[in-house]
C-alpha cells in the first residue's frame, strides 16, 4: 500500500514540477533572447529653435489673395456631389471673408 500512495504522490508532484519547469523555462528563454536596450540621446532639430517673426499681411493683399483663391475654386471640376458641396462651402466662406469689413487675424 505504501508503494501505491508513494506512486500517486510522486505522479502528482511530477505534474506540478513540469508545470513549474515550463513556466520557468519560458521565463528564462525570454530573458535569454532579449537584447539590452541602448539609450541614445537625440538632439532636437535646430529649425524648431529659430522662430522667424514676419510682418502681418495687409488686409488689401489678403482680400486679393482670397479673390484669387475663389477664382481658382471656380475653375475646379468636381468629381462627385460630395466634392461639389465641399467646394461650394469653401467658396461661400471665401466670399464672406472678401465681403467682411475686417479680416480676422490668424
Amino acid at each position: 500500500m505504501n508503494t501505491v500512495v508513494y506512486w500517486a504522490l510522486r505522479t502528482n508532484t511530477k505534474k506540478k514540477e513540469t508545470v513549474d519547469d515550463e513556466k520557468d523555462a519560458t521565463t528564462i528563454s525570454i530573458k535569454d533572447t532579449t537584447t539590452p536596450v541602448v539609450e541614445t540621446s537625440v538632439s532636437p532639430p535646430l529649425t524648431a529653435n529659430t522662430v522667424i517673426k514676419r510682418e502681418p499681411i495687409p488686409e488689401g493683399q489678403q482680400r486679393e489673395l482670397f479673390k484669387w483663391i475663389l477664382e481658382e475654386k471656380r475653375k475646379i471640376k468636381p468629381k462627385d456631389s460630395e466634392e461639389k458641396q465641399r467646394i461650394n462651402e469653401e467658396k461661400a466662406l471665401l466670399k464672406n471673408l472678401i465681403r467682411s469689413k475686417s479680416i480676422p487675424s490668424i
